[in-house]
């Protein structure tokens, strides 16, 4: 008799034996396991995990595809611009109007489920991920890396905006409301400012630095997509047209924010009395000077240029807030803190929720003007804010990171929205109106000069204002030279000119052929520019979830909880089995003793 019909009886002659049955391994029997295995396991442990950066290791070659198609779209924008302004002027407008009216509900909808993306991700699982090796140490101290995230994402427009917004809006209302509402008029400024902008650069940020840091691709936005397009597509005709978009948007919204700041210091020069009515050829001198500057500043290198300066501006802004704070109307600054949050809170939903049909359809305009042209302008600044800020944030966890992304540079413009716009407001209501002639480049400058000391400050605001430029036109132009070397982290400085030279070339255009409409004109390119990629950060979320669904951190947990659950459920079914033989043991009958 063989061994298997000792083991089973019933066998019948000549019955196949059966398959051994496959047990799954107990939790119970797992854990004995590993701990059979200690030293062997703690040697595992204590290996680092290494992860070869593309960024850095990969070869410096540039993309003549990207380089040649986006370049020759840029040149042929700034031909049109200067050869035929009134035709550009006029095509903008109504490409604008076409995008307001069939696709503004998007940039509204979007912009506030981008912010709750962001917030979800954060307090999610994902959040213990470290953007970078898993004992991956932060590159930068806390206090720069907030300095140069901030510096970066939109330090120009508080500047031009900070007074002239609100101001704006509680002079004229908006749409729904009454003019000389402060609460909403505040609310308003902070909707366009705070976590709405912050949270689609924390979106292309962490799409690239996780991509880019803790799996080793290419710095490029493209890569990104890998998870879900797949390597063929985000490497062939696929990921070149998302780079190529990238560039575009980026030159667009940089030479929006290099147009503001020349019109803003030449308002400055204006205000200060040292050039009376500044001309076309002022202008453009001023966006020469800056264009100069920031390119000097580009060779650098990201570690001591963008560093140093983006310290300076946090310096200098600060004290310039300081400056109004103390001398300004303080007390109304103050009584202005909490009630603009307050009132923002309350507020949210309807704001969230403004189309082009509210206020009985009269609120189309408006929203070209304001809510869809800020989110355009951050949508076209997401690609190189994006990127700059995954440069800067190696090592830091993505919960850190999206905390700190969103939430401190929004206290910040809530502060400077306080003071400023506080001001703004309580001269207005004293009769001391810094309305002037509606220009909203000139109105800091007004604010200013109701002050003791007014002039010297216009100076530091004028310096303050060109840092701001150099600061985010240094950091765009290196991260267009990065997309078009492949994604190199230290890319040529030499390409870095050249699209920086093309930004300003963007910027002047954009200056010229809007004539009295300087402003109006660069709102309109903008977001006419950001449009398409508004479709890129959509489908960004998707590829960011898949990205960190299969993250190894996050993996490992999902297998903790089903372990853990495991070895409860056979903790428990063990103390059921030892209570019930504990019961059969009272019940059973005592044996007779032997006598």
């Amino acid at each position: 008799m063989s061994e298997h019909e000792d083991l089973d009886p019933t066998r019948e002659p000549g019955d196949p034996f059966p398959e051994p049955e496959v047990v799954a391994p107990t939790a119970t029997g797992q854990l004995a396991s590993l701990l059979s295995g200690e030293e062997h396991l703690a040697a595992s442990l204590e290996q680092r995990e290494e992860i070869v950066l593309q960024s850095i290791e990969g070869e410096k070659k540039i993309d003549w595809w990207v380089v040649g198609i986006a370049g020759i779209a840029v040149l042929a924008v700034v031909v049109w611009g200067l050869t035929f302004q009134d035709s550009f002027a006029r095509v903008a407008s109504n490409a604008l109007g076409a995008v307001v009216d069939n696709f503004g509900w998007a940039f509204v909808l979007f912009g506030t489920i981008f912010v709750l993306f962001v917030i979800a991700i954060a307090a999610s699982r994902f959040g213990t991920i470290r953007l970078g090796a898993i004992d991956e140490q932060p590159e930068f101290r806390t206090v720069s890396w907030v300095s140069m995230m901030f510096a970066a994402g939109m330090g120009i427009g508080l500047m031009f905006y900070g007074a002239a917004e609100p101001l704006t809006f509680y002079r004229d209302g908006i749409p729904g409301h009454a003019p000389r509402e402060v609460g909403t008029a505040m609310a308003s400024a902070l909707f366009h400012w705070t976590l709405h902008p912050w949270a689609v650069y924390a979106i292309v940020g962490l799409a690239i630095a996780y991509s880019t840091f803790r799996i080793g691709r290419k710095q490029l936005l493209s890569a990104a997509f890998t998870p879900l397009i797949g390597t063929r597509l985000a490497e062939g005709w696929l990921g070149k047209l998302i780079d190529i978009l990238s560039i575009f948007a980026t030159i667009f919204g940089t030479a929006c924010s290099l147009g503001l700041g020349a019109l803003q210091i030449g308002a400055g020069l204006n205000a200060s009395g040292l050039i009376e009515d500044p001309s076309a050829w002022v202008i453009t001198g001023i966006v020469l000077v800056l264009t100069l500057a920031f390119l000097l500043s580009a060779v650098s290198g990201v570690g001591r240029g963008i560093q140093y300066i983006s310290n300076a501006n946090m310096v200098l802004a600060a004290l310039l807030a300081i400056f109004v704070f103390i001398l300004g109307p303080t007390v109304a600054m103050l009584n202005l803190l909490p009630s603009s949050i307050g009132a923002y809170l309350a507020q949210f939903f309807e704001m969230a929720g403004r189309t082009a049909v509210s206020a009985d359809g009269t609120a189309g305009d408006w929203l070209a003007s304001n809510t869809i042209f800020y989110w355009a302008w951050w949508i076209s600044w997401s690609p190189f804010v994006g990127m700059f800020l995954a440069r800067i944030s190696r090592g830091r966890t993505i919960r850190e990171f999206a905390i700190y992304v969103m939430l401190v540079p929004s206290v910040v413009s809530v502060v400077w929205f306080s003071i400023f716009g506080g001001a703004a407001i309580t001269f207005e209501q004293d009769g001391r109106s810094i309305w002037g002639d509606g220009s909203a480049e000139s109105q800091l400058f007004n604010l200013l000069h109701e002050l003791p000391g007014g002039t010297i400050m216009s100076f530091v605001a004028m310096l303050l204002l060109g840092l701001f430029f150099i600061t985010s036109a240094d950091s765009a132009s290196t991260v267009m030279a990065s997309i078009a070397e492949n994604g190199r982290s230290d890319a040529s400085p030499w390409l870095a000119a050249v699209w920086g030279s093309l930004t300003a070339a963007i910027g002047l255009t954009l200056l010229v052929s809007g004539g009295n409409d300087a402003l109006g004109n660069l709102q309109n390119v903008t977001i006419i520019a950001a449009s398409p990629f508004l479709l890129i950060i959509v489908a960004l979320m998707f590829a960011i979830v898949k990205s960190l669904s299969n993250d190894v951190i996050y993996l490992e947990y999902r297998e903790q909880q089903r372990f853990q659950r495991q070895l409860a459920r056979e903790r428990r079914l063990h103390r059921e089995r030892m209570e019930r033989e504990s019961q059969r043991a009272r019940l059973r009958p005592p044996r007779p003793k032997r006598g």
